[in-house]
C-alpha cells in the first residue's frame, strides 16, 4: 500500500519523541496520529523499524505488557533495554505503568 510507509514514518517520528525511561502504547500513537483504530498498524511499524534508529522497545500494549518482545533479537532484549532505562518489569508487565506512561497527545 502506498500509504503504509508514510504512516510508518509518522509512527517513527512519534516513537523517537518518547523520553528515556518512559513508554507509550500502540493505541496512544495511533490516536495521536488520528487513526485511533490502527494500533495494530503501529505495531507493524514498530516491527519494521529495525535499523531505523527508533526506540521501538518503548512501545507496549495498553496494559503495559511487552507484547512485541518476540520481534527483538535475543530472548529478553526488549525487557533488558527497558530495565537499562530504569523500568521494572515483572512477568512481561511494566510495573507502575501509569507513572511511566507517556501520552503523545498530551506531550507533543
Amino acid at each position: 500500500m502506498a500509504t503504509e510507509p508514510h504512516f510508518f514514518d509518522k509512527c517513527y517520528q512519534v516513537a523517537r519523541q518518547i523520553p528515556l525511561g518512559r513508554v507509550t502504547s500502540y493505541g496512544a500513537i495511533a490516536t495521536y496520529l488520528g487513526a485511533a483504530r490502527s494500533a495494530r498498524m503501529v505495531g507493524y511499524a514498530m516491527t519494521a523499524s529495525h535499523g531505523k534508529d527508533v526506540p521501538a522497545h518503548r512501545v507496549v500494549n495498553r496494559k503495559g505488557l511487552l507484547t512485541g518482545k518476540h520481534h527483538f533479537d535475543g530472548t529478553n532484549l526488549m525487557q533488558q533495554l527497558l530495565e537499562n532505562e530504569g523500568l521494572q518489569i515483572v512477568d512481561n508487565q511494566i510495573q507502575q505503568f501509569e507513572s511511566v506512561f507517556w501520552d503523545p497527545a498530551k506531550e507533543l
